[in-house]
């Protein structure tokens, strides 16, 4: 009984252990014939895209085209040297997703075609801000046209053109602003032609020019719809911002031709000030005074002696 029972509780064979050593030894014999030159140079790739500094401009195509880069490697290896299936076949899903974000990316950088009659008006106006040629074409090419006004030719007449239909900048030629056939000053090429009615009449509507434009030369004008400019600039807060710095300081260059009408045309392009808002409310100021005191020409000398607008004019009520 004694001698069953020591057989039956005897350790196992040794050769249990030497099984598993030979499963282990096994597993490992491919381990340098995996390691392939061109498996080392997909992960190079690879790590080479990872290390990309995002200071660098175009480090997001750089990324992609090095992803894609170890993605072909990844599958040449797969494919010649392992005939591992599955390795294969992610390394090909990798790298027509990295493929898409690289020809989105190239498409993004696409050169934009800007007209030749925009262009002179780009350069001096919205590049300077920072307006990428993409956004610009967004806003020249959907809402606006291009008009022309031969010499003589009346923009806008006192008392008659409502301020609500558009927006427009002066792209060539030369006009003139007045008040019951007195001067008061000059518009000129890249300034916007009305934009003391567009700031002062944003929360009134269905107003009328208090003052006559008209076109001293052969003018050409970019003319926005002004319902949808508005609407489209609520969409572009980065716009809106710029279009408030743009106006402001054209508002700002006229108080200063109003101040001095002897003005050059150089001079005034030379004109780069911060709009501020007290410059803004007295141009509104002045042409509101203008239109409601009766004593016009009085408030013209005031305005032609070039003495401070703000405290100058008289404070009236508007006309009913």
């Amino acid at each position: 009984m004694s001698d069953s029972l020591n057989y039956t509780t005897s350790p196992l064979p040794s050769s249990v252990p030497s099984v598993t050593g030979d499963l282990n030894a096994t597993l490992c014999q491919d381990w340098e014939q995996s390691h392939h030159l061109l498996f080392h140079l997909a992960n190079l790739s690879l790590g080479l895209g990872f290390l990309i500094p995002t200071t660098i401009a175009l480090h997001m195509i750089f990324l992609r085209l090095l992803l894609m880069t170890g993605c072909s490697l990844f599958i040449a290896w797969a494919t010649l040297y392992r005939c591992t299936l599955d390795v294969m076949v992610w390394n090909v899903v990798f790298l027509l997703v990295n493929f898409m974000h690289f020809f989105f990316l190239l498409y993004k950088r696409r050169p934009i075609k800007i007209d030749r009659e925009l262009k002179s008006l780009y350069k001096r106006m919205f590049e300077p801000l920072h307006v990428r040629e993409a956004l610009f074409q967004r806003l020249t090419g959907q809402f606006c046209t291009i008009q022309t006004l031969k010499k003589g030719q009346v923009y806008a007449a006192e008392d008659k053109t409502s301020v609500d239909e558009r927006l427009s900048i002066l792209l060539k030629g030369k006009m003139k602003v007045s008040y019951r056939g007195h001067f008061l000053h000059n518009i000129y090429t890249n300034a916007f032609i009305d934009s003391p009615e567009f700031r002062s009449t944003q929360m009134n509507r269905g107003e009328r020019f208090q003052v006559t434009i008209t076109a001293e030369e052969h003018c050409k004008l970019l003319c926005w719809s002004r319902e949808r400019l508005t609407y489209f600039l609520e969409s572009e807060s980065f716009l809106n911002e710029v279009f408030r710095y743009l106006i402001g300081k054209d508002i700002t260059n006229k108080l200063y031709s109003l101040n001095d009408p002897t003005l050059s045309d150089k001079a005034v392009k030379k004109m780069d000030r911060q709009p501020s808002l007290c410059s803004q409310l007295s141009m509104m100021q002045m042409r509101n005074s203008m239109a409601s005191t009766s004593d016009t020409d009085d408030v013209l000398n005031q305005i032609l002696r070039g003495g401070s607008t703000g405290s100058s004019l008289p404070v009236t009520s508007d006309r009913a």
